[in-house]
């Protein structure tokens, strides 16, 4: 039940991926889901690494990761503040290279909690303690995720 309210609930980077395809079109779609890939691998290494281990135990580390991803969102919140506020329909969009797109993606996601909190907490649930072939089990949950 819970693996379904997960997956069911569109996260940052599906938004992102979907705001990129409807002004921009299916390429800055494509691109778009390409860098929030990557921004979940990141959280795949860590989570298979025990990097959460390191985070459970070093105050510092995960204050500066929480601190990291309050940054991203107040700067995410300026950009919204800064733009008009009307929807342009029917207007040119200014193309951004692909690079932007697909840096924009990565932070999003290397940024979003709910990633942290299902790689680190709610995925290594479903490895058992005994399971012989942890890291590739790990892995093999991890990639079905992405």
């Amino acid at each position: 039940l819970t693996s379904l309210i997960v997956v069911a609930s569109p996260g940052t980077g599906v938004l992102y991926t979907l705001g990129a395809g409807l002004s921009r079109g299916a390429r800055a779609s494509i691109i778009a889901a390409f860098g929030c890939t990557l921004g979940i691998i990141p959280h795949m290494a860590a989570a298979i690494t025990g990097l959460a281990a390191l985070l459970h135990t070093s105050a510092v580390a995960f204050e500066t990761l929480k601190y990291l991803g309050v940054a991203y969102l107040l700067y995410m919140a300026w950009n919204t503040l800064k733009e008009s506020g009307s929807l342009n329909v029917g207007q040119d969009v200014a193309p951004r290279s692909a690079g932007k797109v697909i840096t924009s993606g990565i932070l999003i996601n290397i940024l979003n909690p709910k990633l942290s909190i299902f790689f680190f907490a709610f995925l290594p649930q479903f490895v058992s303690t005994t399971e012989p072939h942890a890291l590739s089990k790990m892995l093999e949950l991890s990639t079905v995720f992405m």
